[in-house]
Protein backbone atom coordinates (compact mmCIF):
# COMPACT_ATOMS: atom_id res chain seq x y z
CA UNK A 1 0.00 0.00 0.00
CA UNK A 2 1.67 3.57 -0.79
CA UNK A 3 0.36 6.28 1.29
CA UNK A 4 3.83 8.38 1.18
CA UNK A 5 3.72 11.20 -0.96
CA UNK A 6 7.11 10.48 -2.13
CA UNK A 7 6.22 7.33 -3.12
CA UNK A 8 3.19 8.63 -4.76
CA UNK A 9 5.75 10.43 -7.28
CA UNK A 10 5.17 13.60 -5.42
CA UNK A 11 8.62 15.75 -5.22
CA UNK A 12 9.79 15.51 -1.75
CA UNK A 13 9.16 19.09 -0.11
CA UNK A 14 6.64 20.03 -1.95
CA UNK A 15 3.52 20.26 0.07
CA UNK A 16 0.71 17.96 -0.81
CA UNK A 17 -2.43 16.60 0.54
CA UNK A 18 -2.43 14.34 3.58
CA UNK A 19 -6.66 14.86 4.18
CA UNK A 20 -9.39 16.20 2.12
CA UNK A 21 -12.78 16.24 2.81
CA UNK A 22 -14.91 17.45 0.00
CA UNK A 23 -19.35 17.81 1.46
CA UNK A 24 -18.67 15.43 4.34
CA UNK A 25 -22.09 14.78 6.79
CA UNK A 26 -22.37 12.36 9.57
CA UNK A 27 -25.96 11.24 10.79
CA UNK A 28 -26.51 9.05 13.62
CA UNK A 29 -28.59 5.94 11.78
CA UNK A 30 -30.61 5.18 14.80
CA UNK A 31 -32.12 8.96 15.42
CA UNK A 32 -30.97 11.10 12.15
CA UNK A 33 -29.01 13.71 14.24
CA UNK A 34 -26.70 15.16 12.23
CA UNK A 35 -23.26 15.40 13.99
CA UNK A 36 -21.80 16.95 11.03
CA UNK A 37 -22.70 19.06 7.71
CA UNK A 38 -21.82 19.37 4.46
CA UNK A 39 -17.82 19.75 5.73
CA UNK A 40 -14.95 21.10 3.37
CA UNK A 41 -11.48 20.45 4.71
CA UNK A 42 -8.11 19.74 3.22
CA UNK A 43 -4.76 19.49 5.16
CA UNK A 44 -1.20 19.29 3.54
CA UNK A 45 2.21 18.59 4.28
CA UNK A 46 3.52 20.89 6.95
CA UNK A 47 0.66 22.04 8.42
CA UNK A 48 -0.25 22.12 11.85
CA UNK A 49 -4.04 22.72 12.56
CA UNK A 50 -5.88 23.37 15.76
CA UNK A 51 -10.07 22.15 16.02
CA UNK A 52 -11.83 24.34 18.40
CA UNK A 53 -15.72 24.34 19.44
CA UNK A 54 -17.55 23.27 21.89
CA UNK A 55 -18.60 20.52 23.28
CA UNK A 56 -20.72 18.55 20.81
CA UNK A 57 -19.46 20.76 18.08
CA UNK A 58 -18.23 17.42 16.55
CA UNK A 59 -14.53 17.42 16.74
CA UNK A 60 -13.86 14.29 17.57
CA UNK A 61 -16.14 12.86 14.69
CA UNK A 62 -14.04 14.79 12.74
CA UNK A 63 -10.90 13.64 13.92
CA UNK A 64 -12.44 10.10 13.88
CA UNK A 65 -12.99 10.34 9.97
CA UNK A 66 -9.12 11.51 9.15
CA UNK A 67 -7.95 8.82 11.64
CA UNK A 68 -9.58 6.03 9.11
CA UNK A 69 -11.83 4.99 12.12
CA UNK A 70 -15.30 5.42 10.40
CA UNK A 71 -16.86 6.28 7.47
CA UNK A 72 -18.65 9.68 6.56
CA UNK A 73 -22.61 9.00 5.85
CA UNK A 74 -22.59 11.33 2.84
CA UNK A 75 -19.23 12.61 1.29
CA UNK A 76 -16.26 11.92 0.16
CA UNK A 77 -13.08 11.64 2.82
CA UNK A 78 -9.46 11.12 1.52
CA UNK A 79 -6.33 10.29 3.88
CA UNK A 80 -2.78 10.23 2.36
CA UNK A 81 -4.15 10.04 -1.10
CA UNK A 82 -7.11 7.12 -0.07
CA UNK A 83 -10.50 7.33 -0.33
CA UNK A 84 -12.26 5.54 2.62
CA UNK A 85 -14.59 3.02 1.21
CA UNK A 86 -11.70 2.25 -0.83
CA UNK A 87 -9.39 0.96 1.13
CA UNK A 88 -8.51 -1.15 3.79
CA UNK A 89 -8.97 1.13 6.82
CA UNK A 90 -6.79 -1.19 9.13
CA UNK A 91 -3.79 -1.02 7.18
CA UNK A 92 -4.57 2.72 6.41
CA UNK A 93 -4.69 3.49 10.07
CA UNK A 94 -1.02 1.81 10.41
CA UNK A 95 0.12 5.26 8.57
CA UNK A 96 -1.82 7.51 10.55
CA UNK A 97 -0.60 8.60 14.12
CA UNK A 98 -2.94 9.15 17.30
CA UNK A 99 -2.67 10.49 20.45
CA UNK A 100 -5.46 10.39 22.95
CA UNK A 101 -5.56 10.67 26.75
CA UNK A 102 -8.34 8.07 26.74
CA UNK A 103 -5.53 5.47 25.07
CA UNK A 104 -5.32 2.42 26.77
CA UNK A 105 -1.95 0.95 27.74
CA UNK A 106 -0.89 -1.43 29.81
CA UNK A 107 0.44 0.83 33.23
CA UNK A 108 3.04 -2.26 33.91
CA UNK A 109 4.94 -1.82 30.70
CA UNK A 110 7.98 -0.05 30.29
CA UNK A 111 8.19 3.32 28.58
CA UNK A 112 10.00 1.70 26.03
CA UNK A 113 8.15 -1.04 25.10
CA UNK A 114 4.78 1.38 25.05
CA UNK A 115 6.73 3.10 22.39
CA UNK A 116 7.50 -0.33 20.37
CA UNK A 117 4.01 -1.31 20.36
CA UNK A 118 3.29 1.76 17.93
CA UNK A 119 5.34 -0.80 15.44
CA UNK A 120 2.47 -3.11 15.60
CA UNK A 121 -0.38 -0.88 16.26
CA UNK A 122 -0.96 -3.19 19.35
CA UNK A 123 -2.05 -2.76 22.63
CA UNK A 124 0.08 -5.56 24.08
CA UNK A 125 3.82 -6.10 22.85
CA UNK A 126 4.48 -8.53 19.77
CA UNK A 127 7.76 -9.41 21.04
CA UNK A 128 9.04 -11.33 17.70
CA UNK A 129 8.08 -8.11 15.95
CA UNK A 130 10.48 -6.15 17.17
CA UNK A 131 14.35 -6.85 15.66
CA UNK A 132 17.33 -4.86 17.36
CA UNK A 133 16.41 -1.93 14.65
CA UNK A 134 12.75 -1.47 15.88
CA UNK A 135 14.18 -1.68 19.50
CA UNK A 136 16.50 1.36 18.93
CA UNK A 137 14.63 3.26 17.13
CA UNK A 138 12.17 3.13 19.97
CA UNK A 139 15.09 4.75 22.17
CA UNK A 140 15.52 7.14 19.49
CA UNK A 141 12.23 8.53 19.90
CA UNK A 142 12.13 9.01 23.33
CA UNK A 143 15.08 10.74 22.82
CA UNK A 144 13.82 13.39 20.55
CA UNK A 145 10.92 13.81 23.23
CA UNK A 146 13.66 14.71 25.38
CA UNK A 147 12.61 11.40 28.07
CA UNK A 148 14.88 8.99 27.06
CA UNK A 149 15.42 8.51 30.74
CA UNK A 150 11.70 6.79 31.36
CA UNK A 151 13.13 3.57 29.27
CA UNK A 152 12.84 1.31 31.99
CA UNK A 153 9.98 3.33 33.84
CA UNK A 154 6.62 1.49 34.50
CA UNK A 155 3.81 3.73 32.25
CA UNK A 156 1.79 3.50 35.11
CA UNK A 157 4.19 5.58 37.80
CA UNK A 158 5.32 8.56 35.02
CA UNK A 159 3.87 11.76 35.40
CA UNK A 160 0.67 12.75 33.05
CA UNK A 161 3.08 14.66 30.81
CA UNK A 162 5.65 12.10 30.34
CA UNK A 163 2.87 9.97 29.62
CA UNK A 164 1.81 12.04 27.12
CA UNK A 165 5.26 12.24 25.49
CA UNK A 166 5.82 8.49 25.58
CA UNK A 167 2.26 8.51 23.55
CA UNK A 168 3.44 10.56 20.96
CA UNK A 169 6.75 9.07 20.15
CA UNK A 170 4.52 5.85 20.57
CA UNK A 171 2.44 7.26 17.37
CA UNK A 172 5.85 8.38 15.89
CA UNK A 173 6.91 4.62 15.42
CA UNK A 174 5.17 4.23 12.45
CA UNK A 175 6.79 6.99 10.79
CA UNK A 176 3.64 8.87 10.10
CA UNK A 177 2.51 11.45 7.52
CA UNK A 178 -0.39 12.46 9.73
CA UNK A 179 -0.32 12.63 13.17
CA UNK A 180 -4.08 13.41 14.92
CA UNK A 181 -4.01 14.72 18.69
CA UNK A 182 -7.09 14.30 20.94
CA UNK A 183 -7.23 16.34 23.75
CA UNK A 184 -3.74 15.23 24.48
CA UNK A 185 -3.58 18.01 27.53
CA UNK A 186 -6.32 16.55 29.67
CA UNK A 187 -5.46 16.78 33.17
CA UNK A 188 -1.83 17.64 33.06
CA UNK A 189 -0.72 19.98 35.33
CA UNK A 190 0.98 23.47 34.07
CA UNK A 191 4.82 22.26 33.97
CA UNK A 192 3.89 19.32 32.08
CA UNK A 193 1.33 21.00 29.65
CA UNK A 194 4.58 23.27 28.78
CA UNK A 195 6.74 20.79 28.55
CA UNK A 196 4.31 18.60 25.83
CA UNK A 197 4.19 22.29 23.87
CA UNK A 198 7.64 22.91 23.77
CA UNK A 199 8.13 18.60 22.45
CA UNK A 200 5.10 19.78 19.75
CA UNK A 201 6.92 22.96 18.18
CA UNK A 202 10.35 20.99 18.03
CA UNK A 203 8.43 18.22 16.07
CA UNK A 204 6.91 20.71 13.95
CA UNK A 205 10.40 22.28 13.44
CA UNK A 206 12.52 19.17 12.75
CA UNK A 207 10.03 17.15 11.07
CA UNK A 208 8.75 19.62 8.23
CA UNK A 209 6.56 17.03 6.26
CA UNK A 210 4.52 16.11 8.94
CA UNK A 211 1.00 17.34 9.26
CA UNK A 212 -0.42 17.47 12.66
CA UNK A 213 -4.34 17.98 14.28
CA UNK A 214 -5.00 18.79 17.35
CA UNK A 215 -8.56 18.97 19.27
CA UNK A 216 -8.37 21.31 22.27
CA UNK A 217 -10.93 23.54 24.37
CA UNK A 218 -7.96 26.03 25.31
CA UNK A 219 -6.30 28.33 23.41
CA UNK A 220 -3.27 28.49 25.72
CA UNK A 221 -2.56 24.77 24.91
CA UNK A 222 -1.22 25.74 20.99
CA UNK A 223 2.37 25.57 19.85
CA UNK A 224 3.59 28.18 18.26
CA UNK A 225 3.58 25.72 15.46
CA UNK A 226 0.14 26.35 14.85
CA UNK A 227 -0.61 27.64 11.83
CA UNK A 228 -4.19 27.01 10.97
CA UNK A 229 -7.53 27.29 12.73
CA UNK A 230 -11.00 25.40 12.10
CA UNK A 231 -13.92 26.14 14.19
CA UNK A 232 -16.81 24.09 14.27
CA UNK A 233 -20.47 25.07 15.57
CA UNK A 234 -23.18 22.51 15.96
CA UNK A 235 -21.61 20.20 13.48
CA UNK A 236 -20.87 22.92 10.33
CA UNK A 237 -17.22 24.99 9.76
CA UNK A 238 -17.63 28.37 11.22
CA UNK A 239 -14.37 29.29 9.58
CA UNK A 240 -11.13 27.72 8.99
CA UNK A 241 -7.72 30.01 7.73
CA UNK A 242 -4.75 31.06 9.71
CA UNK A 243 -4.43 31.47 12.96
CA UNK A 244 -4.50 35.03 12.68
CA UNK A 245 -7.38 35.13 11.12
CA UNK A 246 -9.53 32.32 13.01
CA UNK A 247 -8.93 33.19 16.87
CA UNK A 248 -10.32 36.94 16.44
CA UNK A 249 -12.47 38.04 19.78
CA UNK A 250 -15.60 38.33 17.47
CA UNK A 251 -15.24 34.38 15.52
CA UNK A 252 -14.79 33.22 18.94
CA UNK A 253 -17.42 34.79 20.32
CA UNK A 254 -19.96 34.05 17.73
CA UNK A 255 -18.21 30.15 17.85
CA UNK A 256 -18.91 29.69 21.61
CA UNK A 257 -22.10 32.07 22.34
CA UNK A 258 -20.42 34.43 24.82
CA UNK A 259 -18.24 37.12 24.50
CA UNK A 260 -14.58 35.85 24.46
CA UNK A 261 -11.37 38.51 24.16
CA UNK A 262 -8.12 36.89 22.40
CA UNK A 263 -5.04 37.95 22.79
CA UNK A 264 -1.37 36.89 21.53
CA UNK A 265 2.14 36.69 23.10
CA UNK A 266 4.84 35.52 21.67
CA UNK A 267 3.00 32.92 19.00
CA UNK A 268 1.58 31.77 22.27
CA UNK A 269 -2.68 32.69 22.78
CA UNK A 270 -4.58 33.33 25.13
CA UNK A 271 -8.82 33.68 25.30
CA UNK A 272 -10.77 34.89 28.42
CA UNK A 273 -14.48 35.53 28.62
CA UNK A 274 -15.47 39.08 28.57
CA UNK A 275 -18.27 40.83 30.30
CA UNK A 276 -21.08 41.07 28.93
Amino acid sequence: MTVNGTQAGVMEGAPHEVAALDAVSVRRYTTGQVILDDIDWTVRSGEHWALLGANGAGKTTLLKLIGALMHPTTGTVEVLGHRLGRVDMRELRAHIGLVSSAQKVPQDATAHTVVLTGHTGTVQPLWRKYDSEVRERAHALLAELEIKELAERPYGVCSGGQRARVLVARALMADPSLLLLDEPFNALDLPSREDLIDAMHRLALTRTELATITVTHHLEELSPAIGHVMLLKEGRVLTSGPVADVLTGVRMTECFGRPIEVSRHEGRWLARSGRR
